[in-house]
């Protein structure tokens, strides 16, 4: 934990120095963009709110303007998560987050140069939650909500069928709803479902370790993999773990042995089943196995869709034996093996806590993440590792919950399968569950939401919009598009929303006219 934080704390502040000049501006802006939404929102919201005095309109934007002051001076101080609530050990390594991630279903992360930018957070997404002292008045009635969502929801742009969420985060109560519990196609909405299952199965803290094991008296060196699709081969590996410093650890433990050559092989047994994803060979994500290195892409990219390799745990293997013959110790080609009991582990390397990787999986959409977490889930709950008993894995953690998962079902970690259902009732109730003060292992499944106009799959929406007000997971596959997400309304109070949509055939326009309904929740008083 030392090293990480201290190879990322110059990063830390060089992305405090890049994004200062960047909120300053968006600071200056704020006030006019939300004038424009206010004018855009006034026929429908006019109608059902109270005429507002110009010290409660000052009080908004001024909010609006202080909250990305404020967002700038957190990255400085703390790093993007810290007033979220989120572990301080933990916030020096969220900025060396800013070169990973993977890919929304359309193949457009919304990321510059192939990764997201840094950028600090929203306030904090749990700021509706101080009950009767927050000052935050009561919630939007559900007459009202409708009023303004309904005309917005039958955008032809949406497709055949809409569904709808909207709740109070701080009581759980439903306040609006059209087809909430019909389960429909969730594309990568589904990774917030994933998120909060393998965080209660296996902890906010939990690890993921590979290892090098050598079986005695036969020289045989197993790479064993742990299911971490974070492990990078990379020099400079941020914080995340470090295929180099396995090899490095490994080839001294070796030497102290007078090991100068060994026979290699690997160990993907952790995981079940097919590797292969029921879409097939696809850009967004790799084969899912135990052993892979930055995520099997045959590039330098770190988010987006990129080819693959064949044969990831293969792949990593061979760069595994380079790295060991840099330092002196000579192997043979490696082919697939399985560590007995009685094999020694000579070095390890650990992901970043669970925390962290959930974080990414959301902020980025990356596919490889989202499916491990789901073999994850599977392990930690005694499922068989593949893909029917991850999705088993689950449902069973949800339930356990007390989640609404009625109609629900799970046929990947990631979304890209269309036999994944879920209902706006169940993705609501997850952000809900998340944001429960006695729940605060679940809290990074709400601070790895997108923030609109700043991170991941969000940083070019909301631009003349509600940039840095709305925080959702996207989903897009053909003929899909869904949001779901949290929102601070205009008079401070925290909703939980979900909208799903199928049928669509205009991706571009239909994520736009989610945006407007998004957008809408965080201009309206709605009472």
């Amino acid at each position: 934990m030392t090293r990480v934080a201290d190879a990322v704390r110059p990063r830390l502040a060089q992305a405090a120095d890049a994004v200062r000049p960047r909120f300053a501006r968006a600071a200056t802006a704020a006030k006019p963009r939300l004038a424009r939404i206010a004018r855009a929102a006034k026929p429908q919201v006019a109608r059902i709110t109270r005429p507002k005095t110009p010290k409660t309109w000052q009080y908004t934007a001024g909010a609006a303007t202080a909250g990305l002051a404020l967002a700038a001076a957190v990255v400085t101080a703390a790093g993007p998560w810290d007033s979220t609530g989120q572990r301080t050990a933990e916030r020096d390594r969220a900025v060396a987050q800013e070169r990973t991630g993977g890919a929304d279903h359309d193949g457009s992360s919304g990321s510059v140069g192939g990764a997201p930018r840094p950028a600090p957070s929203a306030a904090s997404v749990l700021a509706g939650l101080g009950g009767a002292t927050s000052g935050v008045k009561r919630a939007p009635t559900g007459p009202a909500l409708a009023e303004v969502l309904s005309p917005l929801l039958r955008d032809p742009a949406l497709g055949a069928r809409s569904t709808a969420a909207v709740v109070d985060v701080a009581t759980g109560k439903r306040l609006y709803g059209t087809g909430a519990d019909e389960a429909l196609t969730p594309a990568s909405t589904t990774k917030i479902a994933t998120a909060v299952a393998a965080l209660s199965a296996l902890g906010a803290d939990h690890r993921l370790t590979t290892r090098a094991a050598l079986e005695p008296d036969t020289d045989e060196l197993v790479l064993v993999g742990g299911g971490d699709p974070t492990l990078t081969a990379r020099k400079d590996a941020e914080g995340w773990a470090s295929l180099r410093t396995l090899a490095d650890d490994t080839a001294a433990a070796l030497k102290k042995r007078d090991i100068n050559q060994v026979t290699l092989s690997y160990d993907t047994t952790l995981y079940a089943g097919s590797e292969r994803h029921p879409i097939g060979v696809n850009d967004n994500l790799a084969l899912v196995t135990a052993l892979m290195a930055d995520e099997a892409r045959t590039d330098d990219s770190a988010s987006g869709p990129a080819p693959r390799v064949p044969d990831p745990a293969a792949d990593a293997t061979r760069t595994f034996a380079e790295l060991l013959e840099d330092n002196g110790i000579k192997t043979t080609s490696p082919g697939p093996s399985k560590a007995t009991g009685r094999a020694e582990s000579l070095a390890t390397v650990s992901s970043p806590p669970l925390s962290a990787l959930v974080e990414r999986m959301l902020t980025n959409s990356d596919n490889d993440i989202a499916e491990a977490l789901a073999r994850q889930t599977a392990v930690a709950t005694g499922k068989r590792a593949d893909f029917d008993g991850a999705g088993r894995a689950i449902g069973a953690q949800l339930k356990k919950l007390g989640l609404p998962v009625s109609g629900a079902a799970f046929k990947d970690g990631s979304g890209l399968d269309r036999d994944d259902r879920l209902t706006a009732d169940l993705l609501t109730a997850l952000l809900v569950k998340a944001g429960d003060p006695t729940r605060p292992e679940l809290r990074p499944a709400l601070t790895g939401l997108p923030v609109a106009g700043f991170t991941g799959t969000l940083t070019s929406r909301y631009t003349d919009g509600a940039a840095g007000i709305v925080r959702a997971k996207t989903g897009t596959l053909t003929g899909v598009n869904t949001l779901a997400g949290t929102v601070v309304d205009q008079d401070g109070h925290l909703l939980a929303f979900a909208f799903l949509t199928s049928n669509t055939t205009d991706p571009a326009a239909a994520q736009s006219a989610l945006d407007r309904t998004a957008t809408a929740l965080a201009v309206c008083g709605c009472r």
